[in-house]
């Protein structure tokens, strides 16, 4: 079997193996994983690009084609790639995979794409430079951690907009996470730095590759869309 063509069990296998890793060694795995992971995403009806892109698309008002995009988290340039379609143009692109990198560079959507893994290192953007910041799937335990959303809003104009998505994968590290996230979106307000515009939860994110199961009843894990707006002062 090609790599092209893994079938959801053979995908929740390969997911399997990289369970427990610590960060670098799962950026080693989205490194050799690069080059198939759009498809082996479309087999495991991944939507949260589409979903989350529609979400911010439906309450930004503006020019798209005027719009700087902070892309985070990027991979291999997906959700660049759908918002090229809807009028978008400029690009920066953070991930922490030089192998998914090497994918998004193949787009040509990109004015700049940065490797750095989020938390560890710093974000590399400039302060107040970007109309909208996007992260979509890797506001996760093991993966991004909470302490990156302020650096998110920070890279944001001010009236920008910051659009995030997550998982709602039910486990004890999930819920850990998701409610720490809460709290830091609300106590972001609560400073000042941003203002809540619509969080929306998603029914179908992706099929649930991490249950004890199998895959043949394709249950779906669920996920959550957030939108704020960046402080003018």
């Amino acid at each position: 079997m090609s790599d092209s063509s893994r079938s959801l069990d053979d995908l929740k296998t390969l997911l399997h193996s990289s369970v427990g890793d610590d960060l670098q060694q799962k950026m080693k795995f989205y490194n050799s994983w690069a080059e198939t992971y759009e498809q082996d995403s479309d087999t495991m009806s991944y939507s949260a690009p589409h979903q989350t892109v529609k979400f911010l698309v439906d309450n930004f008002s503006g020019r798209p084609e005027q719009v700087q995009v902070l892309d985070v988290a990027c991979g291999s340039g997906w959700v660049a790639n759908l918002m090229v379609e809807l009028g978008f143009k400029h690009f920066v692109g953070v991930d922490g995979s030089q192998g998914m990198l090497d994918q998004a560079a193949k787009t040509g959507l990109y004015k700049e794409l940065k490797l750095a893994l989020l938390g560890p290192e710093p974000l590399p953007a400039l302060s107040g430079m970007f109309d909208v910041v996007m992260i979509v799937g890797a506001l996760r335990h093991d993966y991004v951690p909470v302490s990156v959303i302020r650096e998110l809003c920070l890279a944001a104009k001010p009236g920008g907009y910051i659009c995030m998505s997550r998982n709602g994968q039910k486990s004890e590290s999930g819920n850990k996470y998701k409610v720490s996230m809460e709290k830091e979106l609300q106590l972001m307000e609560e400073e000042g730095l941003w203002s809540h515009v619509i969080t929306k939860d998603m029914g179908k994110y992706m099929i649930d590759m991490y249950n004890c199961e199998g895959v043949q009843n394709e249950n779906y894990i669920r996920g959550t869309m957030y939108l704020y707006k960046k402080s003018l002062n």
